[in-house]
């Protein structure tokens, strides 16, 4: 899928009614400590015995950069500087065999050198990696030993064992030794903050946290120590140098990928500067970045000036002669004009690009995808679920090969569906989507989003109680990845809230909606349509209770809101006047009263009530 699917899911979600879309620390106290406590930390690690055959999964795969982004690995190699007291190890070791016969020619002398070929082990992605943390935790008895163990190489020891534990998939491990190596960098850091070694290891560990944060599903709390390692970086780069834009535009993809756009653009636009000054304009560089800013301006719908930088990426890629990336360039440039309802220009643009692309390929899937986009808004339905047809069956081949991109475009393929109400293929399409995103760690941020629109659909075609599993999923995970505050983790709470009230928890609902409303209030204003269509819930909910005082608090604030938004709004002020005017009935005591909307009156309900008390009969005595 084309880079800034996320950004796709907020705008559609922000479009519509659901739109919607943290581990233990180590108990050490935060000081300088002596090496004693590290003797239980070691006992957790030493007992490995190592395996010939062991899985090394990535936790965090590479992708390309026109994808959610991943942190960069620890990079130890960078902020160690030993000096060796024993046979130096070759200086270039290329193979896991020459890691390992170097190691064995120092297993009887451990010293700084452990740490390098455990170091350089890691980096080459050995299929071993038992072997690697073994030669690891033998590194950090070496280094408590000798420096009495709350150290600096201690430190580096700690980040290279969390990268490791990272890679198997051992998060937790993994946590406890970056958390402990944070822990001894923290006076080190205060102290002799001008230290160049302390503060690039200090970097490892910040963003090695992100690493393992990331692969654990926590990305808002991963973002937090990606923007510490900015910081500290900003301490010992150039301020113009390419290590410093690239540290820009890493910032502004992770803040992106959890759609704070408003911050990442500034780091977008600084990353621009620094690589059009060292690449020039015209590179492949600056190409990246300039798609990043299209992602950007297109979450805060700017996009205008999201064409400008698709249309520079464009010249650009045309004279380094890309043809790949020229064609999804191309095809995020249609999307964007989609979005200003240029749909004409769109249709000319996406013709184009299918013309360049082999029938069965994942461009071609992705051209299909946007023509039915740009069919949709046309209102020419019959013909748009023909591209997604054509579309679903090149990619059900892809799968396998090309796991995220998938995803990424079953979800856009869902939500034209449903914007053409065709709500079981739109489910099918996005429980398929669940079941690839379970098996990419990397791609955890978009769980929460995709079990939300399930669990709203489920909600919507009257299927209540299946939607409640997926919902309340959905609030842990966009919690998780995109923060306390977020509209879809408020909305997702509010629909949540819906599907008690639906099933007869009324208690639970009114706790729902509170907490949507804190949120969503503070994401849209107080007189947003979700905002309020949030306080006519908790009426309701309250009505339900029959707390009508309180229920009719909430509806004079629904009054109030849409009286506030002017004349447009008058049917809505009506319905909901007459709403109030309901519950002081219900306060009268009047048996024909109803509230909420849809809902049967007390005297209705008190006959069917004896009506199925009439119908009852016992079972026939067994006996």
């Amino acid at each position: 899928m084309p880079f800034g699917f996320d950004a796709s899911l907020a705008r559609l979600a922000m479009k519509r009614a659901l739109s919607a879309s943290l581990l233990s620390l180590s108990s050490l106290p935060k000081t300088r400590l002596s090496g004693a406590p590290l003797t239980s930390f070691l006992s957790r690690f030493s007992a490995l015995a190592p395996s010939p055959i062991s899985p090394s999964p990535s936790c965090c795969p590479l992708l390309s950069p026109f994808f959610p982004p991943h942190f960069p690995s620890c990079p130890l190699r960078r902020g160690i500087r030993t000096v060796s007291v024993g046979p130096t190890p070759p200086k270039s070791l290329n193979t896991v065999s020459e890691v390992l016969a170097a190691f064995e020619s120092l297993e009887s002398s451990l010293d700084d050198d452990t740490l390098r070929l455990s170091e350089q082990l890691d980096l080459l992605g050995s299929e071993d990696l038992e072997k690697a943390l073994a030669f690891s935790v033998k590194a950090l008895q070496f280094f408590e030993k000798r420096d009495g163990g709350w150290s600096l190489p201690v430190a580096k020891v700690l980040c290279l064992m969390g990268s490791i534990t990272c890679k198997m998939r051992r998060y937790d491990d993994s946590l406890d030794s970056l958390e402990t190596a944070d822990q001894i960098l923290e006076v080190p850091r205060g102290e002799i903050s001008a230290q160049k070694d302390v503060v690039m290891t200090t970097v490892a560990v910040q963003l090695q946290l992100a690493n393992t944060k990331t692969a654990m599903g926590r990305r808002w709390a991963a973002l937090t120590h990606l923007q510490n390692s900015f910081e500290l970086k900003g301490t010992i780069l150039e301020g113009n140098s390419k290590q410093m834009g690239s540290a820009c535009k890493d910032l502004a993809e992770a803040l992106a990928v959890v759609l704070v756009f408003d911050e990442a653009l500034p780091l977008g636009l600084r990353a621009l500067e620094i690589y059009m000054r060292h690449f020039g304009e015209s590179s492949e560089e600056v190409v990246q970045v300039r798609r990043l800013l299209g992602v950007i301006y297109s979450g805060l719908e700017e996009y205008e000036e999201a064409l400008e930088q698709s249309e520079l990426s464009r010249r650009a890629l045309e004279c380094l002669g890309l043809d790949e990336q020229l064609c999804e360039v191309e095809i995020d440039g249609a999307n964007i004009l989609i979005e200003l309802g240029r749909l004409e220009l769109a249709t000319q643009t996406l013709k184009r690009v299918a013309q360049k692309t082999e029938k069965e390929s994942e461009t071609r899937a992705f051209v299909l995808i946007s023509m039915a986009k740009c069919l949709c808004n046309q209102e020419k339905f019959g013909d748009a679920k023909r591209c997604l047809e054509i579309a679903c069956g090149i990619l059900d081949k892809k799968e396998a090969e090309s796991p995220s991109k998938v995803a990424g475009a079953y979800v856009e393929m869902s939500m034209l569906y449903e914007t053409m109400d065709v709500y079981e293929i739109a489910l099918s399409l996005m429980k398929r989507t669940l079941a690839i995103l379970q098996d990419l760690p990397q791609e955890r941020h978009l769980e929460g989003s995709v079990s939300a629109r399930v669990g709203w659909l489920l909600l919507y075609t009257k299927r209540v109680p299946l939607s409640i599993p997926y919902l309340e999923s959905a609030i842990v995970k966009i919690k998780d990845c995109f923060g306390p505050k977020h509209f879809g983790l408020g909305l997702a709470t509010k629909h949540l809230g819906q599907a008690y009230l639906d099933t007869n928890q009324p208690q639970s609902a009114v706790e729902m909606f509170l907490r949507a409303k804190d949120i969503i209030d503070e994401s849209f204003g107080l007189q947003h349509e979700d905002s309020i269509d949030t306080y006519q819930c908790i009426a309701n909910a309250y009505g339900t209770m029959g707390s009508y005082e309180r229920a009719m608090e909430f509806q004079q604030h629904v009054i109030d809101a849409w009286e506030n938004n002017g004349s447009g709004s008058w049917l809505d002020i009506r319905e909901s006047h007459r709403l109030m005017e309901q519950l002081k009935k219900k306060v009268r005591g009047e048996r024909h009263a109803v509230f909420p909307a849809n809902s049967l009156p007390t005297f209705l309900l008190e006959n069917k009530s004896a009506q199925d008390d009439s119908s009852y009969k016992a079972p026939d005595c067994p006996i």
